[in-house]
């Protein structure tokens, strides 16, 4: 039977459970962290004025969810979690390495949180029910907000796919991600701890495959190829360890206020 923890000080009472919950909170703190770092690029330079306003409410909403897992991770390490955020090198971040590809195609930008969008949600139903409870607390609410920013992905993601220029770059964005796909799958989903803890309440394998069967459904819809990545998932063990120069850049970027007087209160 599950353990059930309600609290950080009954996580700390068993190593076990926090050494597996601690991986999969960095997992989804940097996760979400750096998908809102790219939404946030786009402001003032997304195609339209619709664009525009999604991607400032969504870039808000992923830096939120940052936030919260980074609380949680603090409540059990005692670590400042600016710190956690800004401070610390490209070599020790846990984000799939597809979210940090720079942005430079809208087509691009739309395939890829699109896919982590499908991600996201079906990761995140797999907490509702988590044996942590703030965890699960908090997976209901950003769900609601999931809801939202995948079904505005979908809208735009099928308007382009329907023909002309917008059709082949999209097509082009595919061929270009999908060997990215599996880094999604990396990481503490490969635990099995995780499972066995009631921390998720699915294992790594069976969210890949509810995430493999929804997108290959939504690309057969709008008439795209399916790549091999797709018909049979496998995870990219280096995913989450192993980085891009274009990561290093954004950390850059990302902690220039905060580089500039750490000791400050923001």
């Amino acid at each position: 039977m599950a353990t059930v923890c309600t609290s950080p000080a009954d996580v700390l009472a068993h190593p076990e459970f926090k050494e597996a919950l601690l991986a999969l909170l960095m997992d989804l703190a940097d996760d979400e962290l750096t998908i809102g770092h790219r939404d946030s690029e786009w402001l003032g330079l997304a195609p339209d004025i619709e664009g525009d306003i999604a991607f400032s409410s969504i870039a808000q909403d992923e830096v939120g969810h940052a936030t919260f897992f980074f609380d949680r991770i603090c409540e059990l390490t005692g670590e400042d979690a600016d710190e956690l955020a800004f401070a610390r090198a490209a070599d020790k971040r846990r984000n799939a390495r597809l979210l940090e590809r720079e942005n430079g195609d809208w087509a691009e930008t739309i395939l890829r949180h699109y896919v982590y969008d499908v991600f996201d949600r079906v990761r995140l139903e797999a907490l509702t029910g988590s044996s942590y409870t703030p965890l699960a607390e908090g997976a209901v609410k950003m769900l609601r907000e999931e809801y939202y920013h995948l079904l505005h992905m979908e809208t735009v993601l099928g308007r382009l796919s329907g023909g002309g220029e917008a059709r082949q770059r999209v097509e082009r964005a595919l061929d270009a991600l999908r060997p990215e796909f599996g880094t999604l799958f990396s990481g503490a989903l490969q635990d099995p701890r995780l499972q066995r803890l009631g921390i998720l309440t699915a294992s790594g394998e069976e969210i890949a495959a509810a995430w493999q069967r929804e997108v290959q459904d939504r690309l057969q819809a709008w008439r795209l190829p399916v790549p091999p990545e797709l018909q049979r998932v496998q995870p990219i063990l280096d995913g989450r360890s192993t980085h891009t120069p274009a990561l290093e850049r954004m950390l850059k970027v990302m902690a220039e206020v905060y580089a500039s007087n750490p000791a400050a209160a923001w």
